[in-house]
């Protein structure tokens, strides 16, 4: 599953890079999603496959920290791109005329910038309280991973502050993305309502079913790791709730953006055939 997470997003970096009729905002976008998704997995799968192989599951604190860290990074990335892309595909049905102009180069790298400040921001904040925490000796994480709530309620200090930071940062980053992909998407589908011809509502439908179904499989997983964590306390329901989450969505990205995408199949043809 690492494997076909890692050549399947490279396929469509390499794709959008290679043809330069996908040297356009949406792909562009797709692009760094799936460069994100790549990092994302390469944060806890390659760890998590060294234990299988050793049989041991040791890791060190500050190596727990480096990974809780680069997680909380590309996990807000991940939240930002994707509520990046549904603000490209409102402007794209709501605004046609005017795409081009308002998506502008200068615009792209401008959200995308944005995104990374804020993740790393986010992430480093998030690290360093952290970092301030006591923990006992022989501290056992009921995880395959060190997730930041299960390591933060494993501290034998007081966590007060920690659990207002997250709380804080899920409301106002996590909450935020959210209602902005909700109200974009609320906008697409009164303007898709309001066209008269079936085969313009379809085809307009069709732009955006790609972002859709990834944004229902990402916040679907996402909701499912923390309810069940809230629900049964269980780390095995949690741990495999996380495995969707983690390794299951940025998988399946590259599939969903790539099986009904015609531009991409055909990138993919042409690179195929260049190669060979």
């Amino acid at each position: 599953m690492y494997l076909i997470t890692m050549f399947g997003n490279l396929l469509i970096i390499l794709a959008t890079i290679s043809d330069s009729l996908l040297h356009t905002p949406m792909y562009f976008f797709l692009s760094n999603l799936s460069l994100v998704d790549i990092c994302f997995v390469s944060t806890t799968l390659p760890k998590m496959l060294a234990d299988i192989q050793t049989r041991s599951k040791l890791i060190t604190f500050e190596g727990c920290i480096t990974q809780m860290y680069f997680f909380i990074l590309f996990i807000g990335m991940d939240n930002f791109l994707l509520a990046v892309m549904a603000y490209d595909r409102l402007v794209a049905i709501c605004h046609p005329l005017h795409y081009r102009v308002i998506v502008n180069p200068q615009l792209c790298v401008l959200l995308v910038g944005a995104s990374w400040i804020l993740s790393v921001l986010n992430s480093l904040l998030q690290s360093l309280t952290v970092l301030g925490l006591s923990f006992c000796t022989h501290v056992e994480i009921p995880h395959f991973f060190c997730e930041l709530y299960q390591v933060v309620h494993l501290a034998c200090s007081d966590t007060f502050l920690n659990d207002m930071v997250m709380y804080f940062a899920s409301v106002v980053l996590g909450g935020g993305t959210l209602s902005g992909i909700v109200y974009s998407y609320y906008k697409i589908v009164s303007a898709i309502r309001a066209i008269s011809s079936a085969q313009g509502k379809y085809k307009a439908f069709s732009t955006c079913a790609s972002h859709l179904s990834v944004v229902s499989l990402f916040c679907c997983t996402g909701l499912g790791v923390y309810l069940s964590s809230a629900m049964t306390h269980s780390s095995e329901s949690s741990a495999t709730a996380s495995v969707m989450y983690t390794v299951v969505t940025p998988m399946l990205n590259p599939f969903i953006y790539s099986l009904r995408n015609k531009d991409i199949k055909r990138a993919l043809k042409i690179l195929f055939q260049g190669n060979l």
